[in-house]
């Protein structure tokens, strides 16, 4: 426990100055979350990487809370007893009345603790609280809505807890930070039962905001002029939007990821947020300078192993001049811009095949959708690719030994001679296994609703199906990625630094882990006009030389120090420090100030790196293997990152844009 540390902050950065710093002992931090030890999207992230500079910060003091699956916590938390004499007396006070509360460490960085409840425990109780619901809010819930009741049990369970650990909480003050609308029934009960507990609500994207962008609506640009209550109500989601803004409206303190979905949660939600509270990345620092490249050619090296097994037989393009991109997230089409990304990729291999270039493209789509299993072709080519491999061995090793007997008596064997027949018909019978009928698979998994799936749907009207003629090769991975998967065993982070470029073109994006080297105009472009643009972004990635993909991958390796949550956690702390304010006045207080801003992060571009690329930019020259053959560019890697060095230093000099203008085409570029 990091006992002493005190929570007054100074005025760096637009950031508030207490009168008195409050130590960290005598508060609670609760964080609940339906996403705790449970992936669904991005959320799971951002808890997940927040985790250890909130531990830090407050040791045995912080406490996540979540739903309890079992298969989560066999492989994702360490069983223990609480510490905390409020958490355990809370936990047995539940457990004695019929619940199922679990307690432990979540197994990530800063081993946080975790309270779990067990949602199917307690279903029992599903009539008692839809009645203390409408008593709080006048919020019915339909019972088929299956979620929505699951986020009722939660909630109420949520509230309890709170009520008991508040009971024995012996003069600590409690602080419970909720995210999005499935967390946000705990936060109107807690509210509505008058719990001397301080509130913050954090939404990471509206939930009607998700929707409407998902039908193809001209969002952004229309946020004043919709009729919120008929839109919740045309798709049948009335209930949860309600929830969602009681939660909102509920909150002491509203955060959310960025100053775009304020404004959105300002139409959508009615209510204006009192902090922006962007999200961050939790950077491993390497103690080499380029041991990060070195990370790059070893997880690049397991993605070409997967590759050299699902294209067997079609193995006709060089690995090494292969670039392999991706996208990931939660499966939604057209907010995700898995739509613009096929179309820009259709056109992206007819530039290539076009101008004959020696380029291949290896794109990923890891979003999960519903799936049977792996599907038979996708595991008969990794296992088609190790009995290769082990075939190879077995020949090498004899080789090697009729080689090693032949110098010893020195002399130079008759290389047509030291294969015998049995190898040559080992190695034929090897070949003859590599050859198949159907073309590469462009789906790892048997998809359950294959005919209407939308990213295969698509592939077949742009006729993208993995020929030997295409330069541009799609593989659908419809799960997470996980180092346990017998087909591609990798961590997510692992294979992103294998990965040679991520690309989001969202069109609802209320923040994500998208700050990119090249940025897509969604907003001010007709649909065609984007996927244009981003056509002419992959094919002058396509076009740049290993040595100038090594520039950027230094560079955005510095610069990742600015999304680190050493920085943008200290967001996260002023709205911790304001709701204590605003939840008892009496004992706290703050001196005015404004919210900070996260709008304009400033850094140089090195003139050696090509901006955003076109087709006739002579900055980006004809791909190259050798490093060497770029030597005449003009850059200087020290004097590079010590200009970086500088700018991190100080990575809040932000610049507000002012609502309601819009912004350039030319400033989106960075």
């Amino acid at each position: 426990m990091l006992r002493g540390r005190s929570l007054s902050v100074t005025s760096l950065g637009g950031l508030p100055r207490w009168e008195a710093g409050l130590p960290v002992e005598n508060l609670l931090l609760f964080e609940v979350s339906w996403e705790v030890t449970n992936k669904v999207g991005g959320i799971y992230t951002v808890i997940q990487t927040k985790a250890k500079t909130t531990a830090d910060e407050w040791g045995d003091n912080y406490f996540l809370i979540g739903p309890y699956f079992e298969h989560n916590m066999k492989t994702q938390v360490e069983q223990c007893e609480p510490v905390n004499d409020a958490v355990r007396r809370a936990m047995d006070a539940m457990n004695k009345h019929g619940c199922q509360v679990r307690f432990g460490r979540w197994l990530i960085e800063g081993s946080p603790y975790v309270v779990l409840f067990d949602i199917g425990y307690s279903a029992w109780n599903l009539d008692k609280w839809k009645g203390d619901l409408w008593e709080a809010c006048n919020v019915g819930i339909p019972y088929h809505d299956q979620e929505a009741n699951d986020m009722l049990i939660f909630g109420s369970l949520t509230a309890w807890f709170l009520k008991e650990v508040t009971d024995h909480a012996d003069g600590r003050h409690v602080i419970v930070q909720f995210h999005e609308w499935q967390a946000g029934i705990g936060l109107i009960l807690s509210r509505a039962r008058k719990l001397p507990i301080a509130t913050v609500f954090t939404t990471h994207a509206t939930l009607l905001g998700r929707y409407l962008c998902a039908a193809n609506i001209d969002f952004y640009n229309h946020l004043d002029k919709f009729n919120i209550d008929k839109e919740a109500g045309e798709r049948q989601i009335y209930h949860r939007y309600c929830m969602e803004r009681a939660s909102v409206h509920c909150a002491h303190v509203f955060t959310t990821v960025s100053e775009i979905t304020a404004i959105e949660a300002e139409h959508m939600l009615k209510r204006k947020p009192d902090v922006v509270t962007p999200n961050g990345l939790n950077v491993k620092k390497f103690s080499a300078v380029h041991e990060f490249q070195n990370l790059h050619a070893m997880y690049k090296a397991r993605i070409q192993e997967f590759v050299r097994g699902h294209f067997y037989g079609h193995l006709d393009f060089d690995l090494e001049k292969t670039l392999f991109l991706f996208i990931a997230g939660r499966y939604e089409f057209s907010n995700k811009g898995a739509d613009i990304f096929l179309e820009s990729l259709s056109r992206l291999n007819f530039l290539l095949r076009m101008h004959k270039s020696d380029v291949t493209v290896v794109v990923f789509f890891i979003m999960p959708a519903k799936t049977n299993n792996f599907n038979v072709e996708t595991l008969k080519g990794q296992a088609v690719r190790k009995q290769l491999w082990d075939t190879a061995h077995s020949v090498k090793e004899k080789f090697g030994k009729k080689l090693y007997d032949a110098l010893l008596r020195g002399e130079i064997p008759d290389m047509n001679n030291i294969l015998d027949r049995d190898d040559r018909t080992i190695m034929k019978r090897a070949i003859f296994s590599t050859q198949r009928q159907s073309l590469p698979p462009v789906t790892t998994h048997n998809m359950i609703d294959d005919s209407t799936d939308p990213i295969l749907s698509t592939i077949r009207r742009i006729g993208l199906f993995n020929s030997r003629t295409d330069r541009v090769k799609l593989i659908l991975h419809p799960e997470f990625l996980s180092s346990t998967s017998p087909l591609l065993p990798m961590d997510y982070e692992e294979f992103v630094r294998g990965c040679h470029l991520g690309v989001f073109p969202s069109y609802y994006e209320p923040w994500g882990y998208t700050p990119g080297i090249y940025i897509v105009d969604r907003r001010f472009r007709s649909p065609d006009d984007s996927c244009n643009q981003l056509t002419q972004f992959l094919y002058g990635f396509c076009k740049q030389s290993r040595r100038q993909r090594i520039i950027q991958r230094n560079r955005t390796e510095r610069l990742s120090d600015l999304l680190d949550w050493r920085y943008l956690g200290r967001y996260y702390q002023h709205a911790r420090l304001l709701t204590l304010s605003r939840a008892f006045p009496e004992k706290f207080h703050m001196e005015p100030t404004s919210p900070p801003t996260t709008e304009g992060f400033k850094y140089p571009r090195p003139p050696s790196v090509p901006p955003s690329p076109s087709g006739s930019q002579a900055s980006s020259p004809q791909s190259s293997d050798a490093e060497d053959d770029d030597e005449g560019e003009r850059y200087d890697e020290e004097e590079e990152a010590e200009r970086d060095r500088l700018n991190i230093k100080s990575p809040f000099s932000l610049s507000h844009v002012p609502r309601g203008k819009k912004k350039q085409h030319g400033e989106y570029k960075n």
